[in-house]
């Protein structure tokens, strides 16, 4: 069976509502990155989600302090449902890599987007030089890793590609990209799933 577009498969989830069994699934793992994170940033900070879906954690940020939070996404209907949701707030259809912000931000946040992408470290190297202002924090979660054996059937169940990478070579990207003062968690741990696997770093040269 050809492969499906990662982003025509979520605009098909969208428009069925799955979106909202994601926000549900997801939110533990996003609780804990973000109070990892957002501890650490300014008062009255920047953020951006990538692949934020229905925009659900971009409001979150808000609550949490943001001044300023965004969104993007490749699926058109996640965007549409969005915007429905939260007409005033900035959905942007994007497809990733090709995409790229306005302006940097203090903080970029995403959760199970990295490994749809064919080459994520190339990515994750993007991410420190063009999103990140100096001294700003990237965070993202991957529930798809080589240590997570359930995840291995996840690209031909659902019929889309799925870089897997291990532990040491997620960690090992995100080295090469550039980023500082690296942290690296698996969180939301339960029964046999292991936890989503959490890359925190720094955009700063210390």
């Amino acid at each position: 069976m050809p492969e499906k577009l990662a982003t025509d498969v979520f605009s098909e989830w969208a428009k069925i509502g799955k979106d909202e069994g994601m926000e549900r699934g997801h939110s533990a793992s996003v609780n804990a990155m973000l109070d990892m994170v957002v501890p650490k940033l300014g008062e009255g900070f920047s953020a951006i989600d990538i692949g934020c879906g229905n925009g659900w954690v971009v409001r979150k940020l808000l609550e949490m302090g943001a001044a300023y939070s965004e969104g993007v996404d490749g699926a058109e209907e996640m965007i549409a449902k969005a915007n429905s949701i939260d007409p005033d707030g900035k959905y942007s259809l994007g497809r990733l890599p090709g995409w790229a912000p306005e302006k940097k931000f203090d903080f970029v946040h995403t959760m199970e987007f990295l490994y749809y992408l064919e080459k994520p470290e190339e990515f994750l190297s993007e991410i420190r030089t063009h999103w990140l202002n100096e001294g700003g924090f990237f965070i993202a979660g991957v529930d798809h890793y080589l240590e997570n054996e359930e995840s291995l059937t996840w690209p031909e169940y659902v019929g889309v590609h799925m870089t897997t990478f291990s532990i040491e070579q997620w960690t090992k990207h995100m080295e090469n990209a550039g980023f500082n003062n690296i942290e690296i968690h698996q969180v939301a741990s339960k029964d046999d799933f292991p936890g989503t696997l959490v890359m925190m770093g720094q955009a700063s040269h210390q």
